[in-house]
């Protein structure tokens, strides 16, 4: 099993960047996808969730009209497109998988099966 996240780099703020995560060894279709970050010397902070249909998503409110999740179940893989990033979006940031259609709510690390190492995020001009 893998969740291996891209995309992470250096932006101004203001900018964009679009986040990817490809998944394999699991039924990915059957996955409720999130990602989550987690800002230095800081606890983790879910930003979005995106249901195992790819057809209903939720956002935190700090990031909610700035960021689009989607998914494309042909290429296993979820993304995470951010716009007008800001210097407080700088993180790392994680996608995880869980079959429970309640782990984003619960915002608990212990309700998701897989884990991707994670990207890093920089907004810094």
């Amino acid at each position: 099993v893998q969740l291996v996240e891209s995309g992470g780099g250096l932006v101004q703020p203001g900018g964009s960047l679009r986040l990817s995560c490809a998944a394999s060894g699991f039924t990915f279709s059957n996955y409720y996808m999130s990602w989550v970050r987690q800002a230095p010397g800081k606890g983790l902070e879910w930003v979005s969730e995106i249901n195992n249909g790819g057809d209903d998503s939720y956002y935190s409110d700090s990031v909610k009209g700035r960021f689009t999740i989607s998914s494309d179940n042909d290429k296993n893989t979820v993304y995470l497109q951010m716009n007008s990033l800001k210097p407080e979006d700088t993180a790392v940031y994680y996608c995880a998988a869980s079959t429970y259609s309640g782990a984003y709510q619960m915002r608990n690390a212990e309700a998701y099966d897989y884990w991707g190492r994670g990207t890093q995020v920089t907004v810094s001009s």
